[in-house]
């Protein structure tokens, strides 16, 4: 009886809470970065919004796709449920169904055509606390669309594979931190049904990572910024 009661006198807030539900698992969500396989495009302590409506409307809570909304696009930054074994992984599109892909030396080819990069940098990048490595940052453009990679010479990776054509309904996925990602080259192309949505905006972002333990110190820069 006192269950009942209970239900009926915060049925407005048990609305909203299953509103919210469906609304963060059908319509739009944001998601915390918590590694640096994105890097310098995404940091740890990021938190992103995603359009779940970017691509398709889902049945929620599931990869049943209800109605196709929209066509994922050659550099999109997109959340996906990792074929290898479900973990929510974030990556950018570098391959779409029918595309050839290949990578030499960290250099991607796109069709047979590698892709242009400008703008080198070299800079210290700490991959684990007292250990910094250099890092070679520079524009990659993917099909007219430029965006920021980030490579780990002196790091062991995975930098040349063959070419392969992306199957239908599939798409190649790369970190943008090419040289410590788990991605395509790992857990295979990504079918349409796994892609969750596309990340667009960073909403806020602090620094959570310190040599010295835990801290939180505000990158009020990166606070509703667009993702390139």
């Amino acid at each position: 009886m006192d269950i009942r009661r209970s239900l009926r006198d915060n049925r407005g807030f048990i609305l909203f809470l299953l509103s919210f539900a469906l609304f963060r698992t059908a319509v739009a969500d944001w998601n915390p970065i918590p590694s640096g396989s994105m890097r310098p495009t995404l940091l740890e302590g990021d938190v992103v919004l995603v359009n779940r409506l970017a691509y398709d409307l889902k049945l929620p809570l599931t990869d049943v796709v209800l109605l196709p909304l929209g066509e994922p696009q050659r550099g999109d930054v997109v959340t996906l449920s990792s074929p290898a074994g479900g973990t929510r992984l974030i990556k950018r599109i570098v391959g779409l169904p029918g595309d050839r892909v290949a990578m030499r030396d960290d250099v991607l080819i796109l069709n047979g055509q590698p892709l242009a990069y400008t703008e080198r940098q070299t800079r210290g990048e700490s991959v684990a606390p007292g250990w910094v490595v250099d890092a070679v940052r520079a524009t990659e453009n993917l099909g007219g669309r430029e965006h920021t990679v980030q490579l780990l010479p002196a790091l062991r990776a995975r930098r040349d594979f063959a070419e392969i054509t992306v199957p239908a309904g599939q798409y190649f996925l790369l970190g943008d931190n090419r040289d410590n990602s788990e991605d395509s080259r790992f857990i295979g192309t990504v079918p349409r049904g796994k892609l969750i949505g596309r990340a667009h905006h960073v909403l806020v972002s602090a620094d959570w990572l310190g040599e010295d333990g835990w801290r939180m110190a505000p990158r009020l820069e990166r606070w509703v910024s667009a993702i390139r």
